[in-house]
């Protein structure tokens, strides 16, 4: 007899490791009715079956009460004891614990190259905007509207995020450098939205490399000119420094400018970067596969519940955020782990359906079970896909 097919994705999350992280924090105070542990279940399921609110969780549990403890679930589930954890329980407690996932899954994708012969790790940072209601989320207020922002560095290797920020609307994109620990060697491609010459800066002198979008008025001196190749899309390659007042004491290295011809689109770009080893056309490769972090946050707001939440106060929101997170990481571990062929979103179709199952996880992905799937093994262009 398997175990449940729910039980046997959490197997790969570190529960152990999670009931430390409460230890640390000091928040179990007195007999609480929902550990830190089952009410990550809870909100798992809700991830995974895309239910409409706590009720709805309240409901489905309750369906399944006589599986319940077979996934962890030692006490029973009510919509006010989940909705006053959400409220009440530290975010940060999910927020650590989806760190260590993000450690587990880099390990086991640190091999996978998107560019076979760089050797450097590539990663992309962006931000996406998550639209709330202002009467109900008033302390996500932003002028007349309300939202927050999900900071994202992805690692191109396997689309892995490495590190996940949660901020006000309002905050600069640039600021989350500051919280972001730059890796020698390992290259950061941004937009233009995170041009700051005392940010970029700090990432030359701690020996990593970014590429990012050159802004229309930053002022720039040549120093030294390489050969352009015209078949290739390089229309200019120079070496300069910041001439502007600000630029110039601020970022006190040089810099290189490329100046690309895209012709899939028909546009010219000009990048800036600190690598001066790297072919030009190496450079704008890198910047235009900074579309895989667009693609992920695309991904995530299809797949996953983070648009409509199950609180209004800010730790619930960010809780949810957290599982959310979490289950995508699972979903990625439990594919390389299981060598299986399906991308994640095949992968979560199925646990939707089928969670409480005692079915070998791995027997049951193993096979694709329609026919028609098989007739056509080339992915639709319409359709996104990570993995």
């Amino acid at each position: 007899m398997y175990k449940l097919i729910f039980s046997q994705m959490l197997d790969y999350a570190p529960q152990r490791s999670l009931r430390r992280i409460v230890e640390r924090h000091d928040v179990e105070h007195g007999n609480q009715k929902l550990s830190a542990w089952e009410q990550f279940i809870c909100m798992s399921f809700a991830q995974l079956t895309h239910c409409s609110g706590l009720r709805d969780i309240e409901t489905c549990l309750r369906g399944f009460s006589s599986k319940c403890y077979h996934v962890g679930l030692q006490n029973r589930v009510s919509k006010s004891t989940l909705a006053r954890m959400n409220d009440t329980r530290p975010s940060i407690i999910f927020k650590t614990f989806c760190e260590l996932l993000i450690k587990q899954a880099r390990k086991l994708y640190e091999n996978e190259k998107f560019i076979e012969d760089l050797k450097e790790t590539v990663y992309v940072l962006d931000s996406t905007y998550i639209k709330l209601c202002l009467s109900m989320f008033p302390w996500a207020q932003v002028g007349k509207k309300a939202g927050l922002k999900i900071h994202t560095l992805l690692d191109l290797n396997g689309s892995i995020p490495t590190f996940i920020g949660v901020s006000s609307a309002k905050f600069p994109d640039n600021k989350m450098l500051d919280q972001i620990s730059v890796e020698p060697g390992a290259f950061y491609v941004m937009d233009k939205g995170y041009v700051d010459f005392k940010r970029l800066n700090s990432i030359d002198d701690s020996r990593g490399y970014f590429v990012t979008r050159n802004k229309s008025n930053i002022k720039f001196k040549r120093i030294s000119s390489n050969q352009a190749k015209l078949e290739k899309g390089v229309r200019l390659d120079q070496v300069g420094k910041f001439s502007g007042s600000v630029g110039k004491r601020k970022y006190t290295n040089k810099i290189r400018k490329i100046v690309f011809y895209d012709r899939e689109t028909a546009r010219e770009l000009t990048f800036i970067t600190n690598n001066f080893t790297l072919e030009a056309e190496t450079i704008a490769l890198l910047y235009k596969k900074r579309w895989q972090i667009e693609i992920f946050f695309k991904w995530i707001k299809q797949n996953l519940r983070i648009k409509k939440f199950y609180g209004t106060s800010q730790n619930a929101v960010e809780i949810q955020i957290w599982v959310a997170i979490a289950i995508y990481l699972l979903a990625a571990i439990t594919k390389k782990k299981l060598g299986l062929t399906q991308n994640l979103q095949q992968i979560l179709q199925f646990l939707s359906v089928s969670l409480f199952e005692n079915v070998s996880l791995s027997q049951a992905l193993a096979c694709e079970p329609y026919s028609e799937f098989d007739k056509s093994k080339s992915h639709h262009p319409n359709q996104l896909s990570l993995f």
